[in-house]
């Protein structure tokens, strides 16, 4: 298991857009991708769970990764969120 944590930067959160390419860049990968926030979570593959948390900026989310190819997603993960959240 891989755990990260990350401060949203975008002005206006894990809104429509974001969280789409979120849930593409996520199900690039095979192993199980969490995100937690404020005490709730979502499976980062499904796009209304995701958007369901209500993540605004300023808000920190934890992004767990469980699975064969935990590294690599976690590591591409980072790079999508900082390049876009």
């Amino acid at each position: 298991m891989k755990s990260f944590k990350y401060v949203i930067t975008d002005p206006v959160g894990i809104h429509a857009r974001p969280a789409g390419d979120l849930v593409a860049a996520a199900k690039k990968y095979s192993s199980d991708i969490t995100i937690k926030a404020h005490g709730k979570q979502a499976g980062a593959k499904k796009l209304i769970q995701l958007m369901g948390l209500g993540v605004k900026q300023g808000d920190e989310i934890e992004v767990i990764v469980e699975g064969a190819d935990e590294e690599t997603a976690a590591s591409g993960l980072e790079a999508f969120l900082k390049d876009n959240l």
